[in-house]
């Protein structure tokens, strides 16, 4: 490296050549590829930045100008601009460099991100607060294509085109979901609108025209009319242009030069600009140019350990024509890191066979239809839309229409199953109560990396859902200690009538054998082994590592009883109270937030017994969990919970902790050996 290794700052740019930055472009892939290919990230969508990114970053005066990297997932050509190629192999890493903007990184992040849609409006924010105290920052706004369509971002861009906020918006479009320009026409306009003299003659003949007697605003308005309608039939942007935002497109975005340009025009023009850049997912290294999807989560195809700053690379000898595709059908975001590993075949996870049995299932029930918002991929629907394409719904990222259209079709017949991660599941928390619950409707909430998931940080972890549900009238909260059960579980979950949440983690499974599912009594748990001094209920796949604490604890005294819970709500208090009358300590597991979580509902379940019954006065609980009060940070999933102490180990380690702080022994009885 003989510039991105110098750099120590946004301000060095300034004194490159052009020659010299479309260097630097090529320095930034090749370290993104390198340390992407070890550590796992979101490859093809910073790789279409680059030259977007270094545009930016010489033009305005980071950190004083505000960039605003919407998702976030886009924003590794930044952290490298801004003082992070030092600490860049550490990307995803537990203790290390972010997979998406932190604060707690750099004064040049703005916000902490992570989900799609939020970046236009916490943009107007921040221009709304420059207003308000007379500041002149310059506040830009980088959105992709996918993210402008969710209801967060049309409402923003509704506000900020009323209230004529100056901010500068870049749109990424890298999947050619915008209409593409029609010619030179809209080219020679966007040229037009970035230049002095249309600005001030467009003024100037507005204000001649209104000051005709008689006929002034009705030829004013007649004009405008005009104007706007050869305006809509030579470019893509009428829709931001009725909105009141000036519409600037579409530029080349790996053209720095156009770029740079057109920024700088745009910059000058008053009110809110959007200028519409055209860019190639996965840009410089062909097998994610090829592959958008499979290159664009943090579950990589096979990678090269070096590529040359051509972008093309050696790939082991072999042409990038040949690279290898996806062997992992399920990359997409929050899906583990593509570190080497010994080729040791993995067994298939949890969404695997919830799509599997999705599918057959709709084969016995033509009702069954699937709903996702724009994770066909991570969900593994793009499998069942394989199968039943008729019957598969993508809304994009638009999560609340996902789940209230599900209602609607319930409302008309159908079994819909609404497939989201845990955390995206978060942004339709209305439409789960009002909408789904208020109508008491079946509609299956497959929530999708339930628990921990690693990499991707605060934004992402699953630990959240269990207690925001628990509240909510009529719905049925429910996940599986294994993959088999997960089966059983997706049939339960049609087989009735009322919302079903079911939780599962993204995890592999046990590789169990197929067992025949069936259909289980909603509210039952089941008791997998009795014992006399301690019960431990666990609720999930956590339950495993529960049962290999209780081995644990056995071989030094302890007789333990597990009880695998199944459903948070409603719960089998009966089974649960039952086995633990008399015992010296009452323990849940959950790889969810404590506070108000699945040990919450026990607790209850056990103060409201307390009262009437005798044997469980004396019984004390231990609720074991993730922490309340703080979020979890970026890491392998395995040292995340070794370090919350989530592993069989440290469950372990917390029980026995339970049992010193009541005072509490082995009786001779239990002792072994």
């Amino acid at each position: 490296m003989t510039i991105l290794a110098t750099l120590n700052g946004p301000k060095d740019l300034h004194a490159l050549s052009g020659r010299q930055l479309t260097q630097l472009a090529a320095e930034i892939r090749d370290t993104i590829i390198d340390t992407v290919a070890t550590t796992g990230g979101h490859l093809g969508s910073s790789l279409g930045v680059v030259e977007l990114t270094i545009a930016l970053h010489r033009i305005l005066e980071s950190p004083t100008d505000k960039i605003v990297w919407d998702t976030g997932h886009q924003a590794y050509p930044h952290k490298l601009l801004t003082g992070r190629y030092e600490r860049f192999d550490t990307l995803r890493q537990l203790g290390g460099v972010g997979g998406f903007p932190r604060r707690s990184e750099s004064p040049h992040d703005v916000f902490d991100g992570g989900h799609a849609g939020t970046g236009l409006s916490i943009a107007q924010g921040l221009a709304a607060a420059r207003d308000l105290r007379g500041g002149r920052e310059r506040i830009a706004v980088v959105v992709g294509d996918a993210a402008l369509i969710s209801g967060l971002s049309l409402e923003a861009l509704n506000d900020i085109g009323q209230r004529k906020t100056q901010i500068l918006i870049l749109l990424n479009d890298n999947e050619m979901s915008i209409s593409p320009t029609v010619g030179a026409l809209s080219k020679y306009l966007s040229t037009i609108k970035l230049s002095a003299a249309w600005r001030t003659s467009r003024t100037a003949y507005d204000d001649f025209i209104r000051k005709v007697p008689v006929i002034g605003e009705t030829a004013l308005e007649l004009s405008r009319r005009l104007r706007s309608a050869v305006v809509n039939f030579a470019q893509p942007g009428r829709l931001f242009e009725d909105l009141g935002i000036t519409y600037i497109g579409v530029v080349p975005g790996h053209n720095l030069r156009a770029l740079d340009e057109t920024i700088r025009g745009a910059l000058k023009l008053s009110g809110p600009v959007l200028v519409h850049v055209r860019t190639h997912k996965g840009k410089g290294f062909r097998p994610a140019e090829r592959d958008q999807v499979g290159f664009h989560g943090a579950a990589l195809p096979p990678m090269p350990a070096r590529v040359s700053a051509n972008g093309i690379g050696d790939l082991n000898g072999r042409g990038a024509s040949e690279a290898a595709m996806p062997g992992e059908s399920m990359s997409d975001d929050a899906a583990p890191p593509a570190r080497p590993r010994p080729s040791v075949a993995k067994a298939p996870n949890y969404t695997a066979h919830f799509v599997s049995e999705l599918i057959e299932l709709a084969a016995e029930d033509r009702r069954i239809v699937a709903i996702t918002a724009g994770m066909p991929t991570g969900t593994g629907l793009n499998k069942f839309q394989a199968v039943y394409p008729d019957r598969f719904f993508d809304v994009g990222i638009a999560e609340q229409h996902a789940v209230t259209m599900a209602t609607g079709l319930a409302l008309g017949g159908q079994r819909p199953v609404v497939a989201l991660y845990s955390t995206f599941l978060q942004r339709a928390f209305d439409q789960t109560i009002h909408d789904v619950c208020q109508n008491d409707q079946p509609v299956v909430l497959a929530v999708d990396r339930a628990g921990l998931v690693g990499e991707d940080g605060t934004s992402h972890q699953g630990m959240f859902t269990i207690p925001a549900q628990r509240q909510l009238p009529n719905l049925i909260v429910a996940s599986p200690r294994d993959e088999q059960e997960l089966r059983s579980l997706l049939r339960t979950a049609l087989a009735q009538d009322h919302p079903f949440a079911l939780h599962y983690p993204r995890d592999p499974g046990f590789d169990l054998p197929p067992v025949e599912p069936e259909i289980l009594p909603v509210g039952k748990g089941e008791l997998l082994r009795g014992g006399e001094d301690v019960l431990v209920v666990g609720f999930g796949p956590i339950v495993a590592r529960g049962m290999e604490a209780a081995d644990a604890l056995a071989a030094e005294g302890w007789s333990v009883g597990v009880v695998n819970a199944r459903f948070a709500k409603p719960l089998d208090a009966d089974l649960i109270l039952e086995q633990a009358r008399g015992k010296r300590l009452l323990v849940t597991l959950e790889e969810s937030v404590a506070a108000g979580g699945f040990g919450s509902a026990v607790l209850e379940a056990l103060e409201a017994a307390r009262l009437t019954d005798t044997a469980l006065r004396d019984v004390p609980i231990r609720i074991i969990g993730i922490p309340p009060g703080a979020f979890v940070d970026h890491g392998a999933v395995s040292d995340l919970r070794r370090d919350l102490r989530l592993d069989a180990t440290g469950i372990t380690e917390q029980v026995r902790e339970a049992l010193a702080a009541i005072g509490s022994v082995p009786s001779k009885a239990s002792i072994v050996g």
